[in-house]
């Protein structure tokens, strides 16, 4: 199954693009199953691209008409489209190299690399707390703003206690953010308190690197909000 097409490398010229169809029809006419290819489709290309030669030439300067452009034309749409085939098979077949596609004049795709697991954490400031509503910023490291290469987003987690846990249970996810900026609205308390924050980055398969040092913030006592009353209406 052919997941790929190879577009893009066929020259727009005709004196280009007639020296690359030479150079392809050449080596895969030569060794056609080295490129996935049969001696048939050799063969058949080969007739496309005479023909296309053949037309050119004919559509000299001096010799130049509207019968023999439209001819040329037509060799020039029909041996493209056959290239265009035969390039699908070749780049379909696991067994060619990329430095066979070079010989052929095709592209060569470059795969993605998949990012790394992040091999740093990130450093974590408060940029302001406004009673449980609290902003920080993450960064790569103290003297490196934004997120490392690789990095798609920072998770960030909370705990409310004297000590930071030591384990992962005792942490409450606050956040999930591909951001450097991000703010938590923490749980209301009835007295003061603190609460401690850290974070890890994580990439775009959601692998995660080491959490970072966890920072303490002290936060005041929560407003307690006014009772109502209720006032009876006299009979």
């Amino acid at each position: 199954m052919i997941a790929r097409t190879n577009r893009g490398f066929l020259p727009q010229s005709d004196p280009a693009l007639l020296a690359w169809s030479l150079n392809f029809s050449t080596k895969i006419k030569a060794g056609a199953k080295a490129y996935g290819l049969t001696d048939a489709l050799a063969d058949a290309y080969e007739v496309l691209n005479n023909a296309y030669a053949a037309a050119l030439a004919s559509c000299d300067p001096g010799e130049r008409s509207k019968s023999l452009v439209s001819a040329k034309n037509l060799a020039r749409t029909n041996l493209k489209a056959d290239a265009r085939l035969l390039a699908n098979l070749v780049e379909g077949t696991a067994a060619v190299t990329d430095q066979q596609k070079i010989d052929l004049g095709l592209n060569v795709r470059k795969l993605p690399v998949p990012s790394p697991v992040p091999s740093t954490s990130p450093v974590v400031e408060v940029v302001s707390v406004n009673g449980r509503l609290v902003t920080l910023k993450l960064r790569a490291s103290k003297t490196t703003s934004g997120k490392p290469r690789g990095v798609s987003g920072a998770s960030v987690f909370s705990h409310y206690g004297s000590e930071p846990p030591t384990t992962s249970s005792g942490w409450k996810m606050e956040a999930m953010t591909g951001r450097t900026t991000v703010q938590i609205l923490l749980d209301d308390a009835e007295t003061a308190g603190t609460v401690y924050v850290t974070a890890f980055w994580f990439n775009g398969r959601k692998e995660t690197g080491m959490a970072s040092q966890p920072i303490a913030i002290h936060l005041p006592a929560a407003t307690p909000l006014p009772q109502m009353q209720i006032v009876k209406k006299a009979a």
